[in-house]
């Protein structure tokens, strides 16, 4: 074995860690009798070699050596090595791929281009495989075949003669997904697949396969989908829950990916581990004892690998059939906009006695909500439910889902209550390094306005060190929290005024802007005044930025703002600027500030001026030719804002309205600033360009920021934020006219 391989000349390549001259040992340690030796080796060309998908001039080097690993049946785990191999090569680079490649990219897409061509080259290895004693070696080799061989009807005849001796549920299944994979990638098949897979959906002999088929049909060929899935599906979860799997058919397969894993998590969030969170600190896995099973001898090592199937082992530790949540992930990927569907479905998962399948309900209906709009009451009481089980991880999986809803939480409010009251302890999180923060009740709480969160809200403020995220949530409380305001003020009193004193003072005074308590003026002056260097720009700015929100109350902060604007072109002149207006509305004082601030260089300090300007209304009218001038800006933002800026200057709606709508073609994330624009200047007259594009938003069903494989925390809530503006401005609760 490895014949030649010390005659590649390993030290004049490199990997993401810079010289590949430990490539031989990572291939060797791939055949070593030593589990951990091979998991590290297997660890290590992930890390290195193949980092992050990454194809190096290593990495073609090593593709020979793989397959020589993959055929030789004395090498034990040679399943991860298919797995490899199917990484390595199955990469596609299509036309529109192509057509984005700059000069700096030429090498890499020339070396995928290279793996695909050489893994392609030697699939044949991979019909062998697919019969192999070794049940790991059969489970990864039908992904293979679908991903990589030049013959998919070859592949799709191997697939569906395998299938009925295939002794081994799950390798039975990773048949199942291949044939989806093949109609995916080759769509004139997709018809005969999807034909194939009906009949398995509704004749096959075990609840688990007839699910798989109907994951792969819902992704391939969603129109075979029988009329009633929902009650189907939820009669198969039945049958799996009812029939214990057979002993042979189970084992440690953390190596693998489970049936399902491609493109199965579009609209899912990151699955934690048993004993983490979204926010909490990363724990050490627990041990997970080998697996006797003939995919060969695993141990806990403290690779990355080692540790993902740790926590994976510790996640389906007694499932029955712990591959259920990856079919059904995949089931929703494929439904995709049908939300009814979709949410029929999870309402009957989140009723389900067994706790595991709430806990893969409860993660998929944060996917569901966070990418698609509808109907979520009934949903969101159920996950509200789970709040009260003794099972940590559903009541924690629970919480940071509808942490994220915002508004949508509604329906689950006692039930965020009752858990607060349950463990007064739990309210806010201590970490061993940076700041404390509240729970994910709390904030869910507070972001529904809703009182109840106010006594977690006071505790917080008791501690020495005061939550990060204690501003902003009195931010979503609103008026409700204006008993805070003294404790508040205290606090921030308190605070030195050292480097550290920005994380100290940052949440207090979030909260007194939101609550614009103007009596906190001398507290805020005082940090005005003594901010440190270090982030002193930055605790400056959230000062001044108190001291706007308070108004004529914070009138004794007058001499120090006009002494601020008198450096005009800074970013901090164009803040002291806002706030003095703010207080005093002296348009003569602060007017000649923000006309330079529109001539800055940077990009951020000119927006800051365009909006400032816009808040003086008809008394900046003078500065209208030039907000004009930049509405033909290459800064889509700059435009954005300078076009509102010129609307509330000088009230004229039709260059405006052109810009803005414009921009909300070609840029999904300003939609919410345009849409409070529209909804502002309201009715939007019938027939419109503007009423075209925000009935068109009101029927989408996607939400707008939704991304595939990343979110951010309030997306939701931005979403339903445009949402209510649309249908604002439609109403014509504004102050002017479109037309």
């Amino acid at each position: 074995m490895f014949s030649g391989i010390d005659e590649v000349d390993w030290a004049s390549m490199e990997h993401a860690y810079g010289p590949a001259d430990d490539v031989p040992e990572l291939l060797r340690g791939l055949a070593s009798a030593d589990p951990a030796e091979r998991e590290a080796a297997l660890d290590g060309m992930y890390g290195a070699v193949h980092h992050q998908g990454d194809v190096y001039a290593c990495t073609l080097a090593c593709i020979p050596f793989l397959f020589e690993l993959v055929v030789d049946p004395g090498v034990q785990d040679r399943g991860g090595v298919v797995e490899l191999l199917t990484s390595i090569g199955g990469f596609d680079l299509d036309e529109d791929d192509e057509a984005e490649i700059d000069e700096d990219e030429i090498e890499g897409a020339a070396n995928y281009a290279m793996a695909a061509a050489a893994v392609t080259a030697g699939a044949g290895v991979f019909f062998e495989l697919i019969a192999d004693e070794d049940p790991g070696v059969r489970l990864a080799a039908p992904l293979a075949l679908a991903t990589l061989h030049r013959h998919p009807v070859r592949v799709l005849a191997l697939l569906r003669e395998r299938l009925p001796v295939e002794p081994d549920e799950e390798v039975r299944l990773a048949l199942v997904e291949a044939a989806g994979r093949v109609a995916l990638r080759h769509r004139p098949l997709a018809e005969r697949v999807g034909q194939w897979l009906g009949l398995l959906a509704s004749r096959a002999d075990s609840p688990g396969l007839r699910l798989a088929a109907l994951a792969q049909l819902a992704r391939c060929s969603p129109d075979g989908l029988p009329g009633d899935v929902v009650p189907v599906v939820s009669g198969l979860l039945r049958q799996m829950r009812s029939v214990p799997e057979e002993s042979g058919d189970r084992g440690d397969r953390g190596e693998h990916a489970p049936p399902g894993g491609i493109a199965a998590r579009e609209d899912d969030e990151p699955e934690p581990g048993p004993d983490t969170t979204p926010d909490a600190e990363p724990v050490d896995p627990e041990p997970v004892a080998p697996a006797e099973t003939g995919r060969g001898e695993h141990v806990a090592t403290p690779t990355l690998v080692g540790q993902l199937r740790s926590l994976s082992a510790q996640e389906n530790a007694g499932r029955g059939a712990p591959w259920a949540a990856d079919l059904l992930r995949t089931l929703h990927v494929g439904l995709d906009d049908r939300v009814g569907d979709r949410t029929a479905l999870l309402a009957d998962q989140l009723r389900s006695p067994d706790r595991r399948q709430r806990i893969d309900a409860v993660r998929m209906s944060g996917g569901l909500i966070r990418a698609w709009r509808g109907p979520y009451e009934e949903l969101v009481a159920l996950v509200g439910d789970q709040l009260s089980d003794p099972e940590p991880r559903l009541a924690e999986a629970a919480s940071h889902v509808l942490e994220e809803l915002f508004g949508l939480a509604a329906p689950a409010a006692d039930a965020l209550a009752a858990r607060l009251a349950a463990d007064p302890g739990s309210w806010v999180k201590t970490w061993a390094s940076g700041p404390p923060g509240l729970c994910s009740p709390v904030k869910a709480l507070a972001r529904l306005g809703d009182a109840r969160a106010v006594p977690a809200l006071a505790a917080a403020l008791e501690l020495p060190q005061v939550a990060h995220d204690v501003g902003f949530a009195v931010g979503h409380l609103g008026a409700t929290a204006r008993p805070l305001a003294g404790a508040l003020r205290h606090r921030l009193a308190e605070v030195e005024l050292d480097e550290g004193a920005y994380d100290r003072a940052s949440p207090l005074l979030a909260g007194l802007t939101a609550l614009r308590a103007g009596e906190a003026a001398p507290e805020v002056l005082r940090v005005l005044r003594g901010a440190p260097e270090y982030r002193g720009e930055w605790l400056r700015t959230a000062a001044l930025r108190a001291l706007g929100s308070f108004g004529p109350a914070a009138r004794e902060a007058v001499p120090e703002l006009r002494a601020l604007v008198r450096r005009p072109g800074t970013a901090s002149a164009t803040e002291a600027a806002e706030a003095l207006w703010a207080v005093s509305g002296d348009a003569d004082a602060v007017l000649p500030v923000l006309i330079e601030g529109l001539r800055s260089d940077q990009v951020h300090d000119r927006r800051a001026a365009a909006v400032a300007l816009g808040a003086l209304g008809p008394r900046a009218a003078v500065v209208a030719p030039r907000l004009r001038g930049l509405l033909a800006h290459e800064e889509l933002w700059l435009r954005v804002d300078a076009a509102i800026a010129l609307w509330e200057v000088s009230g004229r709606t039709r260059e405006t309205v052109a810009a803005l709508l414009t921009a909300w073609e070609q840029n999904r994330h300003v939609r919410v600033r345009v849409a409070e624009c529209l909804a502002r200047m309201g009715p939007v007259p019938e027939g419109s360009a503007a009423a075209h594009v925000l009935r068109s938003e009101l029927v989408s069903v996607r939400r707008h920021n939704a991304m595939d494989g990343g979110y951010g925390s309030h997306d939701i809530h931005e979403d339903e934020k445009l949402l209510a503006l649309c249908r604002q401005a439609l109403r014509g609760t504004g102050k002017g006219s479109t037309s």
